[in-house]
């Protein structure tokens, strides 16, 4: 039976898209995003975090049924809420067969689909799971090449690409999203909408917030962004209002 490789599957989650969801967390990126509040997710591999009550083991080879099922359980609070199925990582299309599984099963099943992605994979695996996603939630980084490949390890091309190329092939199924960190990609919101606008699809920013500092201890690693202060809410409100973005409180 086919497996996907995943580190979390959360039900009655609110930020991933609209209404009551589950998000199914994908392991395993090509970015590596200095602000990444889910820093378990980056290697494929599994890994163990060493929490103060005991260690936990992260990751595992999950039967693609067995979560399709899990998803179908609470399809009456999709429906009651406008929700569904969100798949999230990670990057989730670098398992492009085991996301194109799980999307189909809840296709067949009547839940609605989204799928969270950095859009740094080849069109290929976007286009084929396309078909079958209701949402494209795109995270875009940054546009500067530089400052992109210090914040993330990793060009944009190939991502900035894909997204032009996506708000084409998928029109009024593609939301750009924006994580605003301070210091580090706070200048490029102004491209980021220039670009958005560009391709005729709204933009969301979420807030930087804290809650994967204390992961990196926990995996034995030093955190890139200790000491950043999130920015404020009146702060996102008025970036949003001006840049003519989304803006969702308490953001995620």
């Amino acid at each position: 039976a086919a497996t996907a490789r995943l580190f979390d599957l959360q039900r009655f989650s609110l930020h991933d898209g609209p209404g009551i969801r589950t998000t199914v967390f994908f392991k395993g990126c090509g970015l590596r995003c200095l602000w990444c509040h889910n820093p378990e997710s980056q290697r494929p591999e599994p890994e163990t975090m060493a929490h103060k009550g005991g260690v936990e083991r992260v990751g595992a080879e999950r039967d693609v049924d067995a979560v399709v099922a899990t998803i179908l359980r609470d399809k009456p609070f999709y429906d009651a809420s406008g929700g569904g199925a969100t798949l999230s990582g990670g990057e989730p299309l670098l398992q492009p067969e085991a996301a194109l599984a799980i999307l189909r099963g809840c296709r067949a099943g009547g839940v609605r689909t989204a799928v969270e992605t950095a859009g740094d994979v080849p069109w290929a695996a976007i286009e084929a799971v396309r078909p079958f996603v209701d949402l494209f939630l795109f995270d875009l980084k940054g546009i500067d090449p530089v400052r992109h490949r210090a914040n993330t390890g990793a060009d944009n091309a190939r991502l900035l690409a894909n997204a032009r190329r996506l708000a084409v092939a998928a029109p009024g199924g593609v939301r750009f999203r924006m994580p605003v960190v301070p210091g580090f990609n706070d200048g490029e919101a102004d491209a980021v909408a220039a670009f958005a606008r560009s391709c005729g699809a709204p933009l969301e920013l979420l807030a930087y917030h804290r809650i994967g500092t204390g992961k990196y201890a926990a995996l034995g690693r030093p955190c890139p962004t200790a000491g950043v202060e999130p920015p404020s809410r009146a702060a996102m409100r008025a970036l949003a209002a001006r840049l003519g973005a989304l803006f969702e409180e308490p953001g995620i």
